[in-house]
């Protein structure tokens, strides 16, 4: 059994914190080809990787004298924690840190079957074979020096922790802002569609195409989910160029008692466009940071919107 203090509790999980993060951000780095500094904070730590050896020597304890338990233990304990956190992250932040949705046997794309069989193979190399010599270094440090050192890391972690929580929750809110503004110039291009159909018809057909427009709005708008940008700025574009030429060609009352309404349209969709423009400038250091380190970073909500920002991200990294 683990009999140690809550300060070498501490220190343990920022030690295995710093080792996740050299594993990781040299794997990533060497797999990307460029350095990476990988995780939610912008020191050398990833939380998560702490947290699983942490998990993992605590799970096992009762089971120290029987592998095939520790490794059953380490399956569904890092199982169980990877999902919750995976979950949690989610839900606060609208984007997933990372997505097994391709691997085989997932759930939900927070945990697969590989990972799960890989935790429990890791759980016995921690309890065997990683934790035996960390543990010796760790109980040779007299204990005024480990407890000075962990209180300055507990210090520098949480401010950390701090400005990373606050560039994730900025980032989900300029990715529901993104969002908003593009539900907006589809709500033009719905009404123009009406507006458009309503001018190309004869009188006793609008009333219809009237009520169909009003009646298929709300499922426009879960259509808008699957639409790119482009296309709505092609489909609107090009409405009110087809307005704009049969207000030219042809006399029609009802063109002349909508043309204020085409002109606040056309406006929105000029001041909307600008503001998801500007929205997506990204102008914050550690925003941008943040989606560098997570290159595998999902939304399934807010796909377009996230892939805009890792591509200015990108960019503003090579000029």
């Amino acid at each position: 059994m683990y009999s140690y203090t809550i300060v070498q509790w501490l220190f343990f999980f920022y030690f295995y914190c710093f080792a996740g993060w050299c594993f990781e951000s040299a794997y990533v780095s060497i797999k990307s080809r460029e350095l990476t500094n990988r995780g939610f904070l912008r020191g050398p730590f990833l939380p998560i990787y702490g947290s699983g050896a942490i998990m993992m020597l605590v799970v096992s304890m009762p089971f120290q004298d029987n592998i095939f338990l520790t490794y059953i233990a380490g399956c569904v304990g890092a199982t169980a924690l990877e999902y919750v956190t995976g979950v949690a992250m989610e839900a606060l932040f609208k984007v997933r840190y990372w997505d097994y949705s391709k691997n085989r046997f997932n759930f939900q794309g927070h945990i697969c079957l590989g990972s799960s069989l890989a935790w429990g193979v890791l759980t016995i190399l921690m309890t065997e074979v990683i934790h035996v010599p960390v543990e010796r270094l760790v109980l040779s440090i007299p204990g005024s020096i480990l407890t000075i050192v962990t209180y300055l890391l507990t210090v520098v972690i949480f401010a950390d922790f701090a400005l990373s929580f606050k560039a994730a929750i900025d980032l989900r809110n300029l990715l529901v802002k993104m969002e908003q503004a593009k539900a907006e110039l589809v709500h033009i291009r719905r009404r123009l569609d009406v507006i458009m159909a309503l001018a190309e018809q004869d009188w006793e057909e609008r009333k219809a195409a009237f009520a169909e427009g009003r009646a298929e709005a709300k499922e426009a708008q879960e259509e808008a989910k699957n639409m790119r940008l482009e296309e709505v700025k092609a489909g609107i574009e090009g409405k009110l160029e087809r307005l704009k030429h049969l207000a030219q060609t042809k006399h029609s009352e009802y063109l002349e008692s909508v043309r204020e309404e085409v002109m606040d349209l056309k406006t929105k969709y000029a001041v909307n466009l600008e503001l998801r423009k500007r929205q997506g400038g990204l102008k914050d250091f550690f925003q941008r940071n943040m989606i560098r380190s997570n290159p595998g970073m999902t939304s399934e909500r807010f796909k377009e919107a996230l892939e805009e920002l890792k591509e200015r991200a990108r960019h503003k990294k090579d000029q």
